[in-house]
């Protein structure tokens, strides 16, 4: 039984008549009457007594019509739904993000997703860049955002989100010249707080080989594999911590963010959508590639 036969169906019933049924649905009468015809044959059953006034349903007609009725309103909703999916406006999508993202590349991007897709519900998953590689293979996540370079198996599309430079975050007693800044001396003599060599591998190396680049060596004072638990250490006094320039938007107590006056040499902090290559268009597609306004 096709879904429009229920609708000529459901059309005859409210207008109470063949003609009038057609002349709503827009198609001949005897095109109706034949397949309201076939929709009898299919059921074994009449559907409507006929006569000069109209056409009536029978018993039949009435004991399965309220079910018709919520069966051609799910088909309706369905098809809307995978409309609005196909167009990324709605549907589910699961994004893991590393814990530096929370504070200034996910507010933007959810404000912008509501913006354009306000029928997508996002769920998030807060993952070290090792677990959101995993989650991507399985299939747990959809996009991740995550510090870059990073090795994720499978093939994946990539879109960098944010290139941001470092700045000092340092105890509030430290010393701090007169132009609110700090030298690299100061860092490699306070030591550094890190996120762990295996969570971010090129990050750390990175930042260690300009200290010794410019002739400081450093220790390695603490490891944190969350950005509040570095901003944690460097506030209870364990080392000064190198971070993204935006982390200065950041009320955190006992901390204070100051530029490296001579960090030329240091990293760039980068961000980056990671999610499958597919041969249609997805959610993942749409967040990534959302316009985050420049930073």
């Amino acid at each position: 039984m096709e879904t429009r036969h229920l609708r000529y169906f459901l059309a005859v019933v409210d207008h109470g008549s063949v003609s009038r049924a057609s002349e709503w649905l827009g198609i001949a009468q005897p095109a109706l009457s034949q397949a309201l015809g076939r929709m009898e044959k299919d059921l074994g059953v009449r559907l409507f007594e006929r006569s000069r006034q109209g056409a009536a349903p029978t018993p039949a007609a009435l004991a399965i019509l309220e079910d018709v009725r919520i069966s051609v309103a799910r088909i309706d909703a369905a098809a809307h739904r995978a409309r609005e999916i196909g167009r990324g406006s709605a549907g589910q999508l699961t994004v893991g993000l590393v814990s530096s993202a929370l504070f200034d590349t996910l507010p933007r991007a959810l404000r912008e997703m509501r913006r354009q897709a306000p029928g997508v519900r996002v769920i998030l998953r807060e993952m070290s860049n090792a677990e959101q590689a995993d989650a991507l293979q399985t299939g747990e996540i959809d996009i991740g955002l995550m510090h870059t370079p990073v090795a994720v198996g499978g093939h994946m599309r990539e879109r960098q989100l944010l290139r941001d430079r470092l700045v000092a975050a340092v105890p509030d007693e430290f010393d701090v010249a007169a132009d609110g800044t700090v030298s690299m001396a100061q860092i490699a003599q306070a030591g550094l707080v890190m996120y762990p060599q295996a969570q971010l591998p090129a990050f750390h190396a990175g930042i260690l080989d300009a200290m010794r680049k410019g002739g400081h060596a450093v220790q390695v004072a603490q490891e944190a594999n969350r950005t509040l638990t570095v901003l944690s250490c460097v506030a209870g006094g364990c080392g000064v911590a190198l971070l993204p320039s935006w982390i200065r938007t950041m009320n955190f107590g006992g901390v204070r963010f100051c530029e490296v006056r001579d960090g030329h040499a240091l990293p760039s902090f980068d961000l980056s959508a990671i999610w499958p290559a597919r041969s249609v268009p997805t959610l993942a597609d749409v967040f990534a590639n959302l316009d985050l306004g420049a930073r």
